[in-house]
């Protein structure tokens, strides 16, 4: 079992930058962040697997950087360039020991943080 705890979710500014950190109770190999807004389905932000292969959402892509320091077992999320519509909540996610494929779909997850609010206000 890993434990996920996410912190950093604040309220900032349109254009303004967040930096959204994970920290695992236990070694991972594939991480994600995840995001949900009121009323919408969660959807996959970026994922990232030891070796630093990494994916992002068409939406995303160019302003955030997903990382993963492997001696600490923290995922961490640079969020720049920030827009109202990245308002959510933030969730990181990990695969099962044994899966090895970066993906963007909740349903390969099997751990889960809490969340950590992200606002973006115009």
């Amino acid at each position: 079992q890993v434990q996920l705890v996410e912190s950093g979710g604040a309220s900032v500014q349109a254009g303004g930058s967040l930096r959204l950190s994970c920290a695992a109770s236990g070694s991972t190999y594939v991480m994600g962040w995840f995001r949900q807004a009121p009323g919408k389905e969660r959807e996959g932000v970026a994922s990232i697997r030891s070796d630093v292969t990494s994916i992002y959402a068409d939406s995303v892509k160019g302003r955030f950087t997903i990382s993963k320091d492997n001696a600490k077992n923290t995922l961490y999320l640079q969020m720049n360039s920030l827009k109202p519509e990245d308002t959510a909540m933030y969730y990181c996610a990990a695969r099962l020991r044994g899966w090895y494929s970066v993906s963007l779909s909740a349903a390969d997850y099997n751990y889960w943080g809490q969340g950590t609010q992200v606002t973006v206000s115009s």
